[in-house]
């Protein structure tokens, strides 16, 4: 029986879960958040049990770590006796630049790769690599595997990758198109080749990833041909604080006028864009939704500009394909807005996409909400990373 403990390590946070790989069920899982700021606290749930809320100090993430781990041995809400039990472990890694087009069994070499690529994601990488770390001593001797969310978008081709800048930058800074969820995309585009009973190699898909943090995919024949992040997170569509694609002239104009250096610019479009700087109420889609409906005009031309701007990639990588079978909503807004759905798929008849109504009223459920006759087949499917990463994880294990 292979257990495999997968850990998604943030900056103060650490994800984890523990799955049973012979029926690919979660046997715990939990959060340790405030890592490293006072009122450390672990949200431990057991399979079978209730949820255990441990508060402890925990400076680095190997306290957060070791703490988990002992929830886990837990006498009275463990799921295991041993550490023996755990077979491998599964990382999220945020950015392995053109590295790594697939996931790898992590040996010092990756992590000396990983550390190159800072550079490319200073806020992610290295608590990632912390998290790397911070388990081959806790756990020596136990195999690892790193899952990148930009892997699954190594397949995209250099025009699609490559920006109208001068190439040097390219040559020099990796200065591209890298993409982002890409565990996200992989999965569910795998999961709607499953649904509509026919084989990932014949089909034309549009994954979009819609959440706080939002992005679509091209997936043509199984591999990731164009999406809309880019060189960072940044691109692409408006999302819960970031701006997505706008005219690079805007940045020296605002800058000038607002007074702002850099970093200041760089927290604007960051951190104060999106559906956040449009509405004015909030990042939270849930929130703009609720406004909307009493009659905020802001509100109602975020989610309009929202919705717009996902159509548009839609259609753009409908042309990119030569054709579309099926588009896939999926994260936490894409789950459980029917309204946002709706309105995406609004206007894409002439591509043959037609959204059941009836169908469409369903939160966080894997459904096909697309009318019996659509030529194009509108999937509702839940992400799940997780599992995504356990899977590699134990197919390379296996190889060893």
């Amino acid at each position: 029986m292979m257990k495999i403990f997968v850990i998604n390590c943030g900056s103060s946070s650490l994800k984890y879960q523990l799955i049973n790989m012979e029926n690919e069920e979660v046997e715990a899982k939990g959060l340790v958040e405030r890592i490293g700021i006072e009122g450390s606290v672990l949200k431990h749930q057991p399979k079978n049990g209730d949820k255990v809320v441990i508060e402890a100090d925990m400076p680095t993430h190997k306290e957060a770590l070791k703490n988990v781990i002992d929830a886990l041995m837990h006498e009275k809400y463990g799921v295991i006796k041993d550490m023996k039990e755990i077979n491998a472990v599964g990382h999220r890694v945020v950015h392995a630049g053109e590295k790594f087009a697939c996931s790898v069994v992590i040996t010092e070499e990756v992590i000396n790769a990983l550390k190159e690529c800072i550079d490319l994601a200073p806020l992610h990488n290295p608590p990632n690599i912390i998290g790397i770390e911070a388990c081959q001593q806790l756990m020596p001797g136990v195999p690892m595997v790193g899952v990148f969310d930009t892997a699954f978008h190594q397949t995209m081709p250099k025009e699609a990758y490559i920006y109208a800048l001068p190439y040097e930058l390219y040559e020099k800074y990796g200065v591209r198109r890298y993409g982002f969820h890409g565990t996200s995309h992989k999965y569910v585009s795998q999961r709607a080749a499953a649904m509509l009973g026919k084989n990932i190699e014949d089909l034309k898909i549009v994954t979009c990833h819609l959440g706080n943090g939002a992005s679509v995919a091209a997936v043509k024949h199984g591999k990731s041909i164009d999406t809309s992040m880019g060189f960072t997170p940044l691109e692409g569509l408006a999302m819960g604080t970031r701006c997505g694609d706008l005219d690079p002239a805007i940045v020296k104009f605002v800058a000038e006028k607002e007074g702002l250096d850099l970093n200041g610019v760089d927290k604007l479009l960051n951190k104060q864009s999106g559906v956040l700087g449009v509405s004015g109420v909030s990042s939270d889609f849930r929130d703009i939704e609720e406004a909307a409906e009493k009659g905020n005009e802001r509100a109602e031309l975020a989610l309009k500009i929202f919705a717009y701007r996902v159509r548009k990639y839609i259609g753009a990588y409908a042309a990119a394909m030569g054709g579309i079978d099926a588009i896939v909503f999926t994260a936490g807004l894409g789950e459980n807005s029917d309204v946002m759905r709706a309105s995406i798929c609004e206007g894409l008849e002439f591509l043959g996409v037609e959204v059941d109504p009836a169908k469409n009223n369903v939160r966080g459920k894997e459904v096909d909400i697309s009318k019996d006759g659509s030529k194009v087949r509108v999937l509702l499917i839940p992400t799940n990373e997780e599992l995504m990463i356990a899977r590699d994880t134990k197919e390379l294990v296996e190889r060893l």
